[in-house]
């Protein structure tokens, strides 16, 4: 057990992404300090856009930080738009402006991930976050007391640690097994397009799913309707690497796209230097934490991105986190265990799923893939998706006892 004083333990939270700021903002709602380290010189989101679907609209209303970013973001009428890939025939489409409120309480909004990252950031106390402050080492002493070390020199002991701090977690490298990965054989391309360059059919308070043999495109405003976000998946090559930073060209990415309909093509046409980086596979973990620390967001369960969840998730897991570190301040390895026990089926089973999807999109043409067209016509994936998206923290924690 460890003494955390009159205050409170000392919290380190390791990563100012999505996820370690979420952390903060949920963690003062509790009222609990934390610190958040973050290693770049100044907070921003790289890549592009993200969906906020209602399991995380709902999370953002709670913090208070919703209204401002939705006066940022776009609120879509139309989702789980699919199309042909030769010709953009309708496969699917459906009503979020007016289905997905009287389901689920909220609507879906699309957004920029710096937008994002901002509303959370207001969220975290002033002088909350550390900027410039690389983690570089973590290791436990004798009596369970963390030890981080930084790249300046600096050596921090809190009482808890999260590790928040990405798919290359130094983190999770220092407590969990090694979560090796293997390759996908996919690669994704992301870019933005400005709205004044956009043809109207992606203009739309929409998220349209291109899909084709080995390859899919998804596409929907962000910035207020100011841009375009465009995300795609395709066969990788040798030299794609697993990284936010490194770019192709536009001529590369409409290389992928040959032959699909001249609307599309269009559309990458239009796109500034796009980004390009490896999906690779890891399996879920089977634990999350060691005595008093633990792990959040792409640091426990990096995913596939073909449920537009890993944003959600991360945010998922702060406001679980927070709740049982409240509900058991003196006993913080304790408090960690539950948090696990309440998040990992969960994040496996949207690992598994994303990663399944990616085999449904990229069905080459034939009969299992006209079966596919005739399943996507008859289906409903709001309401079959009712278990990512009615998913609510506070309804978890009660219907799960402490052991």
């Amino acid at each position: 057990m460890i003494d955390a004083g009159a205050e409170g333990p000392r919290i380190a939270i390791v990563g100012g992404g999505i996820g370690g700021l979420a952390a903060g903002a949920f963690l003062r709602r509790e009222g609990i300090s934390a610190t958040v380290y973050e290693q770049a010189s100044q907070l921003r989101e790289v890549g592009a856009g993200l969906v906020v679907a209602p399991n995380t609209a709902r999370l953002l209303r709670r913090l208070g930080v919703l209204a401002a970013l939705a006066a940022r973001a776009v609120r879509l009428d139309v989702g789980w738009e699919f199309r042909r890939w030769r010709d953009g025939a309708v496969l699917s489409a459906e009503d979020l402006a007016s289905a997905c409120e009287r389901l689920y309480g909220e609507h879906t909004y699309t957004a920029h991930r710096a937008d994002l990252l901002e509303a959370l950031r207001s969220a975290v106390p002033d002088g909350g976050v550390r900027l410039g402050s690389r983690c570089v080492d973590l290791t436990v002493r004798g009596d369970g007391r963390p030890v981080l070390r930084f790249a300046d020199g600096e050596t921090v002991e809190p009482d808890v640690v999260i590790g928040a701090d990405g798919i290359h977690s130094v983190v999770r490298g220092a407590i969990t097994e090694s979560a090796s990965a293997t390759y996908s054989g996919l690669c994704a391309f992301r870019a933005l397009v400005p709205s004044e360059h956009a043809p109207d059919f992606a203009r739309r308070a929409a998220q349209t799913l291109w899909i084709g043999p080995g390859h899919h495109l998804v596409h929907y405003p962000v910035s207020a309707g100011r841009s375009v976000n465009l995300v795609a998946f395709a066969p990788a090559r040798d030299d794609a690497v697993e990284s936010w930073t490194a770019t192709a060209t536009v001529e590369e990415f409409l290389a992928e796209f040959e032959g699909w309909d001249p609307r599309l093509t269009a559309l990458i046409r239009a796109a500034g230097t796009p980004g390009r980086w490896a999906l690779l596979d890891r399996a879920p973990l089977r634990r999350w934490s060691e005595g008093a620390v633990t792990l959040l967001g792409d640091a426990a369960h990096p995913m596939f991105p073909f449920f537009a969840q890993g944003a959600a998730q991360a945010v998922e897991d702060a406001a679980v986190l927070a709740r049982c570190l409240a509900d058991d301040l003196d006993d913080p390895p304790r408090a960690l265990r539950r948090y696990e026990r309440l998040r990992i089926p969960r994040t496996s089973r949207l690992q598994d799923a994303s990663h399944t999807r990616s085999l449904v999109n990229h069905l080459p043409d034939g009969p299992d893939q006209q079966a596919r067209d005739r399943s996507f016509a008859e289906a409903d994936p709001l309401v079959a998706n009712g278990w990512i998206y009615a998913y609510d923290p506070d309804d978890a924690l009660l219907n799960t006892a402490d052991a």
